[in-house]
């Protein structure tokens, strides 16, 4: 059985437009049957379906994917606690503030690299 594991830990995303279920399960430490369960829970989180009902992620979808295992597997949500966590105002918030805390650390980054220049 795989084990929740912190995100730090979880591979970087590459830079694809689409990803099969199969890579989306790798990316995000999450089997193939849960996501497909999510699907039918979280109404935001909808693949492009193509042919033979393949289903297939676009980054947005996996970033999606991580918030949803984080609150579940590490936060302790319950399925219609994250779902109601990532629809009201505090997801909208979270979301801001982690921008903020991003633009941060890229000046800080910045920094860094001019002083080793």
């Amino acid at each position: 059985m795989l084990e929740p594991s912190n995100n730090n830990e979880l591979p970087v995303i590459p830079a694809k437009r689409y990803f099969t279920i199969g890579e989306v399960s790798e990316l995000c430490g999450v089997k193939p049957h849960v996501l497909r369960y999510w699907e039918q829970e979280f109404s935001e989180l909808s693949p492009v379906k193509r042919r033979g009902n393949r289903r297939y992620y676009q980054r947005h979808d996996v970033l999606l994917i991580r918030q949803i295992r984080a609150l579940l597997y590490e936060q302790g949500y319950t399925i219609g606690g994250a779902r109601a966590h990532l629809s009201s105002d505090n997801a909208k918030e979270d979301s801001l503030r982690t921008k903020q805390l991003i633009h941060q650390m890229i000046g800080e980054l910045e920094d860094i690299l001019e002083l080793l220049k």
